[in-house]
């Protein structure tokens, strides 16, 4: 009956929440403990933001039931064994991450408390399917989306878990870090107000948006998530970034809802679960997919380092309106539209030949749903040096793909100022957040394009042409 740490990581929920369950099942008294260790230093300044919010909501949603959260700072290992000694603690559980960094963090911690003689133990949280659990024919992994969506849509997946009635506590609380003492938010500046109006933050929150997609919005999904202009898209991104919530919950809704009604939306939806599942399957079987071309061949292609144009790219001034809006949502919101993900990462990449991890690192900066595996896999898909990528040569036009998904021009006028002669409020909020040294205003004139189209898919293919000649 000693108690159980129950180390909380990107599972920041009650409900299917593995970990806990097996914690309170050991039949002592649990004790929730999140760690600002090292790699979670390293977040970005708008996944910290956000980090920051979701601690929160969690905190109180433990205190209902009579728990409470523990915040310590520093290394897991050392935080985690002296929590121990301060308890009485004899065992240690949690959700398994799959990065790189984690996975041989998270190794060590094992061993480490085993050999201390402690219980430690970890859990799925995450996924539907563990990467190892699944395999080609000839016992490797998938290489290709196709394949890995057939190998698994018929697989049964788990039924989530309950939440738990309640959660033991101990006689007495080891001491807790103050979540504002950590500042987590202390990065965004004045950004942080503007993207909070746009977060929707927690477990319950979570649930609530994807009931609502559910019952409103996956029917069209499968035409309405590509379009700019329309609210398509379920966006529960930011909550599955944080594990607010489960991708079995999310799954089994949009199970339900195939069944319910049928269609090509509730299919979609379902592979773009799936998709996220590729995503970490890949990360994990090749870490190099987070820091490197996963076709190692591109390590020759001519990409430029950062550079004054990406400095435009990042700042929604490159003179593209649709490149510009969805930089300046980003901005605003702490996401964006997956369509326009898809385009800026083109035009950075091929039409200003600008290397993929200059956009990853600004992504991984900005996002409130940054997600480890999604962001590399996106980025190289995008690029073209990636596992299942779009051919190098398929370039996306920024103006027709604007016409084709915003014809009505709703997305650019909602995002870009000066394009508008009474800009609305999210248009204006871009220039609240932006940082105060960009010196920009919704009076200034609109830049001049940064680049002719045709002139950067014309440099792009030549360059593309040199790489496959010298391989």
């Amino acid at each position: 009956m000693t108690p159980t740490l129950l180390w909380l990581r990107r599972d920041l929920r009650l409900g299917d929440n593995p970990a806990l369950t097996a914690a309170i099942a050991r039949g002592g008294p649990v004790l929730p403990v999140f760690i600002l260790d090292p790699l979670v230093e390293a977040w970005g300044a708008a996944p910290r933001w956000r980090l920051e919010a979701s601690l929160r909501d969690l905190a109180a949603r433990l205190a209902a039931k009579g728990s409470r959260l523990i915040l310590r700072r520093g290394p897991a290992l050392e935080t985690l064994a002296a929590l121990a000694d301060e308890t009485g603690a004899r065992a240690a559980i949690w959700s398994r991450l799959y990065d790189p960094a984690s996975r041989e963090r998270d190794a060590g911690v094992k061993a480490a408390l085993r050999a201390q003689g402690l219980e430690a133990d970890s859990v799925n949280g995450s996924l539907l399917f563990e990467p190892w659990t699944v395999q080609t024919g000839q016992g490797g992994f998938y290489k290709v989306y196709t394949p890995f969506w057939r190998a698994v849509a018929g697989r049964a997946v788990d039924a989530p878990l309950p939440e738990p009635g309640a959660i033991p506590a101990p006689e007495r609380w080891p001491a807790s870090d103050a979540l504002e003492d950590w500042a987590l938010g202390r990065a965004m500046r004045r950004g942080a107000a503007v993207v909070a109006r746009h977060a929707a933050v927690g477990e319950a929150a979570a649930r609530d948006r994807l009931g609502a997609f559910l019952e409103t919005r996956v029917g069209p999904y499968a035409e309405a998530r590509d379009r700019l202009d329309r609210d398509g898209c379920s966006r529960l991104s930011e909550n599955l970034a944080l594990g607010e919530i489960s991708a079995r919950v999310v799954w089994h809704g949009g199970q339900a809802a195939l069944a319910r009604t049928g269609g090509a939306g509730p299919e979609t939806f379902l592979k773009e679960i799936v998709w996220r599942e590729f995503a970490w399957h890949l990360l994990y079987h090749t870490p190099r997919l987070q820091t490197g071309n996963w076709r190692e061949e591109w390590d020759a292609f001519p990409w430029r380092g950062d550079n004054a144009d990406a400095e435009r790219w990042r700042r929604g001034m490159t003179g593209e309106p649709v490149i510009d809006a969805a930089m300046r949502e980003l901005y605003v919101t702490g996401r964006m539209h997956n369509r326009a993900r898809m385009l800026v990462a083109s035009y950075l990449c091929k039409h200003l030949m600008t290397h993929w991890r200059v956009g990853e690192a600004w992504f991984r900066e900005t996002l409130t749903d940054w997600d480890p595996a999604s962001n590399a896999m996106g980025w190289q898909w995008a690029a073209g040096s990636g596992p299942d990528a779009a051919p190098f040569f398929r370039i996306f036009n920024p103006a027709t793909q604007a016409e084709k998904f915003d014809p009505r021009r709703a997305y650019r006028s909602r995002w870009v100022a000066e394009l508008s002669r009474a800009p609305g409020a999210d248009a204006l909020s871009f220039f609240d957040a932006a940082p105060a040294s960009w010196g920009l205003s919704p009076r200034q004139p609109y830049p001049a394009p940064l680049i002719a189209l045709n002139t950067g898919r014309e440099a792009a293919l030549d360059a593309y042409k040199a790489l496959r000649a010298a391989v």
